[in-house]
């Protein structure tokens, strides 16, 4: 929830109680799209839940896809690894963050709401791309930073590589409904570098 700073000996900080509102109004989001499914996430649902004012949701978030965008991304912006320089471990750090999103169930739940309307909505479609985009930044960064280090081709295709990691785990939750060990992340990373580089779906290094 956007807040107007308040002003303390030449910095800016937000008002404590704008952050308390918007967490109460995105977690009372996360509860009731769990017990009740997309149908359970109106603005009086989540004021009553809440406490928040329904003029204040509506102001901030006017729609219910925007409660469902910035529900996600915040857990998703506080599930992303920082990269120390080495490939293998920074592709493990990111990814095991990724599984554990996908196993959380709120989280889990939106994602499936997401891809489920994205189809025959335009604003899930574009709540779709806005969730991929911050799902996937940190792998492609660490894709980027493997090439600018010369660790992979110069013409490595950087979104397929990114596919090819996140991809196996957004199957194996989403659509076949297996669990997601650990192991898992370790085997997609470690074919994935055994592969090489890849640009337009080829091996270019090996």
């Amino acid at each position: 929830m956007p807040a107007p700073p308040t002003q303390t000996a030449g910095t800016q900080r937000v008002d404590p109680r704008i952050t308390r509102s918007r967490s109460a109004a995105l977690t009372a989001v996360r509860e009731l799209l769990q017990e009740g499914g997309l149908p359970a996430i109106t603005h009086v649902n989540v004021s009553s839940r809440s406490g928040v004012g329904r003029s204040t949701l509506y102001r901030h978030w006017p729609d219910v896809t925007d409660l469902l965008r910035d529900a996600l991304a915040g857990q998703m912006a506080r599930s992303h690894s920082i990269p120390k320089g080495d490939l293998r471990e920074d592709l493990l750090a990111e990814l095991d963050l990724a599984r554990g999103q996908l196993t959380d169930p709120a989280t889990e739940r939106i994602m499936r709401v997401v891809i489920e309307r994205a189809d025959s909505s335009p604003a899930f479609a574009a709540l779709k791309r806005d969730l991929y985009r911050e799902g996937s930044r940190t792998t492609a960064a660490v894709i980027e930073d493997a090439v600018a280090r010369g660790e992979l081709s110069t013409a490595t295709d950087v979104e397929f590589a990114v596919a090819q990691l996140l991809g196996p785990l957004f199957f194996r939750r989403l659509v076949a409904g297996a669990r997601l060990e650990r192991a898992d992340v370790v085997c997609v990373v470690d074919a994935f570098l055994s592969r090489g580089a890849v640009a337009d779906g080829r091996r270019l290094s090996g």
